[in-house]
């Protein structure tokens, strides 16, 4: 089935004349339920089934008269994505393909770690920038994703790992991070939203501290994040000079190493001085030197921050190589020596291509690879 044929198909599973409840915010939620002549304090309960306890089906909500439980089923509906594939690492790391309501796909990352774990989450259906060493960057942006699919995916992995509060005390979701595909802050506003959303008390109640929002270096957009938000801000940098940083993360042509460092240090400041996370991919050959790290310390100097050194994770026909473990461990060195913490990322997930830098929509990979056994044949 052609692309455009399976999204007809997709839309018109929804009864557009329905309403999506997911991703509202509560005023929203209670400006919708007054205008429908329904008491506000309804769409609390409505909120706390959907948020607290994962339900989608009005039908189950016990609490609500059957006569209510019906006339919301017929004006609304709650929706999050669908599966269309499970891949799981032999680390443990799972990786779900996610299908949309117009038939695009996203990729959400689960990494366990013990009795904890993080989930990875996607911001915009492929991505608007296009950095060298990121295999997201080759797949082209097609549109950034609505607050109910961004909280969708939060849901869609608390089903997936059993892990609704209502239900359990021990949380195994403990941190979110906004390092899937896409760049957030070129999707702010649905990702404030979302983002709201997921720290709610009445709700999933994830705490901001355990949330990190991962940017290329949208400069006008950080201040607004840490006023609005002030979450855990990571920085994805790879170089200390425009030259190449210019050819790594080509956003830097517009918002140079310069202003972002400025609004690094407001951010900073705005967020009652929590550190900052330097994303730090390793590239063999091209920043791993030890006058690499020397230059990255003096860059950062006066920023309460931590330094976060990725291993690169190779991809088909990827324009680099990894740094030598001996290189990477001589650059941590130099970091620590300088008294920033600089962890090395223990790569997850690479035998699935769920590792940072790895996403791209199977579907599309797929795709490319029938087309190329067909030219082959």
């Amino acid at each position: 089935m052609e692309d455009k044929e399976l999204s007809v198909k997709i839309i018109n599973s929804i009864d557009v004349s329905k309403k999506n409840l997911l991703g509202l915010s509560k005023n929203e939620l209670k400006t919708i339920f007054s205008d429908n002549n329904l008491p506000k304090f309804r769409a609390d309960q409505i909120w706390y089934w959907i948020y607290r306890s994962g339900t989608i089906d009005f039908d189950l909500m016990t609490n609500i008269s059957k006569d209510l439980r019906t006339e919301l089923s017929n004006k609304f509906y709650i929706w999050r994505p669908e599966i269309s594939s499970v891949q799981k690492s032999d680390d443990g790391t799972i990786k779900w393909l996610l299908k949309l309501s117009d038939g695009n796909e996203i990729e959400t990352v689960w990494i366990p770690d013990g009795e904890r774990g993080t989930l990875c989450i996607s911001s915009q259906v492929g991505c608007t920038l296009t950095c060298k060493f990121c295999h997201t960057g080759t797949q082209r942006l097609v549109r950034n994703l609505s607050s109910a699919e961004i909280v969708g995916q939060v849901m869609l992995a608390m089903d997936e790992i059993k892990d609704w509060p209502s239900a359990s005390e021990n949380r195994l979701l403990t941190s979110i991070v906004l390092m899937g595909m896409g760049e957030p802050l070129y999707n702010y506003d649905n990702v404030k939203k979302a983002i709201n959303i997921i720290m709610d008390h009445s709700g999933i109640s994830l705490s901001r501290r355990k949330i990190t929002l991962s940017t290329s270096g949208i400069v006008p957009e950080i201040q607004k994040c840490g006023e609005e938000l002030g979450v855990n801000l990571a920085i994805s940098l790879h170089a200390t000079n425009d030259t190449l940083r210019n050819e790594l993360v080509p956003i830097n042509k517009k918002y140079d190493i310069k202003q972002l460092l400025d609004a690094v240090r407001s951010y900073a400041t705005i967020s009652n001085s929590r550190r900052v996370t330097w994303e730090y991919v390793m590239l063999k050959g091209v920043n791993d030197t030890i006058e690499d790290a020397k230059s990255l310390v003096n860059l950062i100097k006066g920023i309460p921050s931590k330094i976060n050194l990725i291993p690169f994770n190779e991809w088909p026909c990827s324009p680099y190589e990894c740094s030598t473990s001996q290189n990477i461990k001589n650059f941590a060195k130099i970091v620590m020596k300088a008294g920033y913490a600089s962890p090395i990322r223990t790569p997850r997930g690479r035998d699935v291509m769920a590792a940072c830098g790895q996403l791209k929509s199977l579907s599309l990979r797929l795709k490319k690879q029938e087309r190329k056994n067909l030219v082959v044949t």
